[in-house]
């Protein structure tokens, strides 16, 4: 590949992430409905031809946004789990830093209260699933590797941990005090890991 070459992947690269910068700051502040693709354009500073070069409409852009979104989100449940020794502990951590991340308004905005909306319920499970329910199903393999849970119950318990940890931040993200729901939130998750697992 010719120097030329890389540097034209390297711009559409840079204009790219830039698209997604812009567009995450509109959706964020706006929602979806009330961000047009032009202001996404007008922001980033680049041509219309450019834009639809990188996403072939709105619903395109604000998936890659989604999914910026879903890999920081994981990315910092991950962190949260890192430096503990115990593996309930661990999946605490984890969850927790997901009901915390919850009063973050980009990701209540953008993950929490559109995209269920934008991209229909079913769509928005499957993404989550894709995302969250792997790191789930590994915390909590480490858990039945621990002797504190059976084996065979880890796909279930990981079904049922992840859907409740979502409702749990959907309730944060949607509440009128979200100080009091992220308390009453940390509190819920501490008393169910704690009845599930010891």
């Amino acid at each position: 590949m010719t120097d030329r070459s890389n540097k034209n992947i390297e711009r559409g690269q840079a204009t790219r992430e830039q698209l997604i910068a812009v567009a995450t700051q509109l959706f964020a502040a706006r929602g979806y409905e009330g961000t047009s693709i032009d202001a996404v354009q007008q922001g980033a500073g680049v041509s219309r031809g450019s834009l639809y070069h990188h996403f072939a409409s709105k619903d395109a852009l604000f998936e890659a946004v989604l999914e910026d979104i879903e890999t920081r989100v994981g990315n910092e449940v991950v962190a949260a789990a890192a430096g503990t020794t115990d593996p309930v502990a661990g999946l605490r951590a984890g969850c927790l830093a997901w009901v915390r991340l919850a009063g973050d308004p980009v990701v209540q905005r953008i993950l929490l209260i559109d995209a269920p909306a934008v991209l229909g319920w079913q769509r928005w499970r499957a993404m989550e699933e894709a995302n969250a329910l792997g790191v789930m199903k590994a915390a909590l393999q480490e858990v039945a590797d621990d002797g504190r849970l059976p084996h065979d119950l880890v796909n279930m318990f990981a079904h049922t941990l992840l859907a409740s940890i979502d409702e749990v931040a959907m309730v944060v993200a949607r509440s009128d005090d979200p100080g009091a729901a992220m308390k009453e939130g940390t509190y819920a998750v501490d008393a169910l890991l704690q009845r599930l697992l010891g």
